[in-house]
């Protein structure tokens, strides 16, 4: 039998379980008779053209166990994307391939990753090398086209709706005379799902948030100014969601910041307290913001069992695509039922996923379009079932590292 070696790397934004996809992966080939050599890129694509491999064959047990509990990126991440045409960066990432005698290579990331892994898949056909590429699907932000929802998504909304509670619920009990206002701003900057989560703090109790706004309907600042004096007069305290990435009717971001990042996207940041200036100037009411930024994606203290659980099969599945021979596509989650929730594994072409966005849905969306309906709820409740918390030592979590320098 003529033995593989494989190649895993991690790309863009991180998650609480992305590294419980590694493990996934990493874990099933070292069972595999037919795997020789492990190899994890050290910082994705970047590292790779640079000829940075880590090799985790002879790696402990103990220490590759640990990955299913460790948040972000251990082997290092990265947010270079290959170009049509970049003839010398896929020379020298084949060179890396060919030094190391890779034939599979998984690459664990979100749109971009899954655009620049297609690019690997059509020139390794190009030019006759013999390489099976797989996607391995990575975001918070639940926007990845072809999979019902991505690993990640499910520990950051458990994070987001516990936070929203518990600072509702602070914010409840202040009101009377202090903040009556509470904003929590969120990453999505196409698509709300990660402020639509923060509606599943109302799981248990109505404590908030009474209005999320969301990039899929237009900021309109008197409707939106009538609703918060609403519910002032209601509840006396107003708890807010907001998406980063929400639009005024001219199509330009609230939060625009007047320049662009390496991708061409506009920069966007501190929406939370644009809103709040807003509410602050015409209804003269005290706000406070919070801005829970890398936080939400990284929480590996509060992690939901059925995203790890999900993020680790998600690797399983896509060493058994790559060894059966399948190239060119990304492993997804099919739903087939939401109680009892009930997912299988399929499949997706890459170019299909590659720089598409997955919008929240219309039906979602309540009909004033300031919070989520029960849909939704069904919908997003079973991503948060369950806790896997990690290995605490000195009343800390104790997490697992690799050099990645």
């Amino acid at each position: 039998m003529v033995k593989k070696n494989i190649l895993y790397a991690q790309s863009g934004g991180v998650t609480s379980v992305i590294n419980a996809s590694a493990y996934g992966l990493i874990n099933s080939a070292r069972r595999n008779k037919s795997i020789d050599k492990i190899y994890v890129g050290i910082n994705g694509i970047s590292g790779i053209l640079e000829g940075k491999l880590f090799d985790l064959t002879e790696e402990s047990a103990e220490k590759i166990n640990a990955l299913k509990y460790t948040p972000a990126s251990a082997f290092g991440s990265c947010r270079h994307r290959l170009k049509e045409g970049d003839e010398e960066g896929f020379r020298k990432l084949f060179k890396t391939f060919k030094d190391y005698n890779i034939n599979c290579f998984f690459y664990n990331g979100g749109n971009d990753s899954m655009d620049t892994a297609n690019k690997i898949d059509e020139y390794a056909k190009k030019i006759g090398y013999d390489l099976m590429v797989i996607g391995m699907p990575k975001t918070i932000d639940n926007d990845l086209y072809g999979t019902d929802h991505s690993p990640g998504y499910g520990s950051a909304s458990k994070y987001l709706a516990i936070s929203m509670l518990e600072a509702s619920i602070d914010t409840r009990s202040m009101s009377k005379d202090s903040t009556k206002i509470f904003i929590m701003e969120t990453m999505g900057r196409h698509a709300g799902w990660l402020a639509a989560a923060t509606s599943l703090a109302k799981l248990n109790g109505d404590f908030g948030p009474q209005i999320i706004l969301l990039p899929e309907r237009i900021f309109e600042e008197e409707n939106f100014l009538s609703k918060v004096q609403k519910e002032i007069e209601g509840n006396g305290y107003c708890s807010i969601a907001v998406s980063e990435g929400i639009k005024y009717k001219s199509g330009a971001f609230v939060s625009d910041m007047g320049y662009t990042d390496s991708f061409g996207n506009r920069q966007l940041g501190d929406v939370g307290r644009v809103i709040a200036n807003i509410i602050l100037t015409r209804l003269g009411l005290k706000v406070h913001v919070a801005i829970p930024d890398y936080l939400q994606r990284s929480g590996g203290h509060i992690v939901s069992k059925t995203d790890q659980e999900e993020a680790i099969k998600i690797g399983e599945k896509a060493l058994e695509y790559a060894l059966n021979g399948i190239t060119g596509y990304m492993v997804t989650i099919n739903r087939l039922s939401n109680d009892p929730y009930e997912v299988e594994y399929g499949k997706v072409p890459l170019f299909e996923v590659a720089n598409n966005t997955k919008y929240l849905p219309e039906e979602y969306i309540s009909d004033d379009g300031y919070n989520m309906n029960e849909k939704f709820i069904e919908y997003a409740k079973p991503l948060i079932y369950g806790e896997s918390y990690p290995v605490y030592q000195n009343g800390i979590p104790k997490y697992v590292s690799f050099p990645i320098k």
